[in-house]
């Protein structure tokens, strides 16, 4: 059995990333999209909001982690 090839798609806003990305899904190749998991993770009933707003009180409501106020 092969290795599977792993390829990362990095760059600045703009680059293409998203479009390559779903070249690559309408080829029927599986694509990971690390924002979307973390907006997942991080919005509502996100796993992760939990212990954001334990470590960081007053820092989610109910649309998941407050960006804004987290990063102050």
């Amino acid at each position: 059995m092969t290795k599977p090839l792993i390829i990362g798609l990095t760059g600045s806003i703009g680059m293409g990333k998203s479009t390559v990305a779903a070249m690559f899904e309408a080829a029927g190749i599986p694509v990971f999209d690390a924002d979307a998991e973390v907006w997942k993770l991080q919005g509502p009933r996100g796993e992760l909001v939990p212990a954001i707003e334990a470590e960081f009180p007053g820092s989610t409501d109910e649309t998941g982690v407050l960006r804004d106020v987290l990063g102050k």
